[in-house]
């Protein structure tokens, strides 16, 4: 049985103007082998269709010697080396805290008084535990097309070591402080240079912060805050509560001049 190949009569759609493209479409019938679908289909596509070329072709089977088959032309966007393109999300990041920014209202049993913990956040006997809540996170990639003689051994070498590390100095609009670099991946295009994909993260630093009745708390963007809590005695609601006393800002990632990077 001879294998034909039918343009459909629902084919040929057709986008002229700043960015052609169309798309042909075929019925292939008398074969069960999808290598000879493909075969034929490529043999009746046209190379070129409205002076576009042809990008791709394919097909699906829907019978046992019935197969569907298209063709699409355009033109394939290609990034020159030197190029950058560029993303960003402002979904926001997870944190767990165990201080609010104000209690709005205390409710307690009919003649007693609720006690006032100064914001402290799900206070048990031994412990305050706090709740997990969303920040303001701006995660944000670029991609950058880099030659090949750029993209050495040293500077591979150099990516790692600048992962997960801190701007020492403003980055891109944001403070010192604000950005940390969560690392970046290759893909060689040919032989001729990189696609290159730079991720970064990006959380405001803070100022002016009160916690309980500590004021002027200052707090980097990436540096992590946490409160002591002692036992104090509440005289108005006559029992024993958590209170925070102190205030502790801890360093944890290390901080990097981003110029290394080269972007």
């Amino acid at each position: 049985m001879s294998v034909t190949v039918t343009e459909k009569f629902q084919s040929r759609d057709v986008v002229r103007g700043t960015n052609p493209s169309a798309q042909l479409n075929f019925v292939i019938q008398g074969t069960d082998d999808y290598d000879e679908a493909l075969t034929q289909l490529a043999s009746k596509a046209p190379q070129v269709f409205d002076n576009l070329p042809r990008l791709s072709y394919g097909i699906e089977p829907i019978a046992e010697t019935l197969w569907l088959g298209n063709a699409r032309y355009g033109y394939q966007s290609v990034q020159e080396t030197g190029e950058a393109v560029y993303q960003f999300d402002t979904g926001g990041g997870s944190q767990h805290i165990t201080q609010s920014l104000g209690t709005v209202r205390r409710y307690a049993r009919p003649g007693a008084v609720a006690g006032n913990f100064m914001g402290a956040i799900g206070v048990t006997n031994d412990s305050v535990e706090g709740v997990d809540i969303t920040v303001p996170m701006y995660s944000f990639s670029e991609v950058h097309y880099k030659s090949r003689s750029f993209v050495d051994e040293n500077y591979k070498a150099t990516l790692f070591e600048m992962t997960g590390t801190v701007n020492s100095k403003p980055f891109r609009k944001f403070a010192s402080g604000e950005v940390l670099f969560l690392g970046a991946s290759g893909t060689k295009r040919g032989s001729d240079d990189w696609e290159l994909v730079y991720r970064f993260a990006a959380s405001p630093n803070m100022s002016g912060m009160i916690i309980g009745q500590i004021e002027g708390v200052a707090k980097g963007g990436w540096e992590y805050l946490w409160v002591q809590y002692v036992d104090s005695e509440d005289e108005n609601a006559q029992t024993l509560i958590k209170q925070p006393v102190s205030v502790h800002i801890e360093q944890v990632y290390a901080y990097k001049d981003f110029d290394r990077l080269r972007l």
